[in-house]
């Protein structure tokens, strides 16, 4: 009897160790990303502050997924950057 309770405790499969839960992104912001993908792919993107032309995929993404945060689509919050990053940057700024 132990052996055959050791051998079914040994073939269960176990979960993977997600949660359950909703999406993180929605619809808005899948279509968003979509599009500023296919703007890239045409060479049709371009930055909002300097208006240089975009050339990084992951730019790209970023651009869609704030477009989707200001017409208030299902998006994570930004991630914030650590003190220590932040300290750096200011630093180079000043140096100039």
């Amino acid at each position: 009897m132990r052996v055959a309770e050791r051998a079914r405790m040994a073939t269960r499969k176990k979960g993977s160790g997600k949660k359950k839960g909703s999406k993180r992104y929605g619809k808005k912001a899948a279509k968003k990303v979509e599009r500023s993908m296919s703007e890239l792919k045409r060479g049709k993107l371009r930055s909002g502050r300097s208006g240089k032309k975009v050339t990084s995929r992951k730019q790209a993404i970023a651009i869609g997924l704030s477009e989707a945060r200001a017409e208030g689509g299902k998006v994570p919050a930004r991630k914030k950057s650590s003190k220590k990053s932040r300290k750096k940057r200011s630093s180079k700024r000043s140096s100039r």
